[in-house]
């Protein structure tokens, strides 16, 4: 996760493969076979992208399936479902 200020604007930019939400990334460790010989092994999170608000615009974003399964993502849903609710 990077942060920078754009023209008097903070401008948020995350990473690719990393949750936008909690910040889970890549987990890295060693594949031991029986014999005991060790290889390198990374671990990738589970992110799908989701159209979701954020700071009060829809974007598409990255998300764990953690995030998604405790509701802390706010879904964008379509702009008709919206209109419908609101009435």
């Amino acid at each position: 996760m990077v942060f920078y200020i754009h023209f008097f604007k903070e401008v948020i930019v995350y990473m690719a493969r990393v949750c936008a939400i909690c910040g889970k990334g890549r987990g890295v460790g060693y594949k031991i076979s029986h014999a005991h010989n060790r290889t390198k092994k990374v671990w990738k999170p589970n992110l799908q992208r989701v159209k979701a608000i954020q700071q009060g615009t829809v974007r598409r974003i990255y998300v764990c399936t953690r995030c998604l399964r405790t509701g802390l993502v706010t879904k964008a849903y379509r702009e008709k479902v919206a209109r419908e609710t609101s009435v």
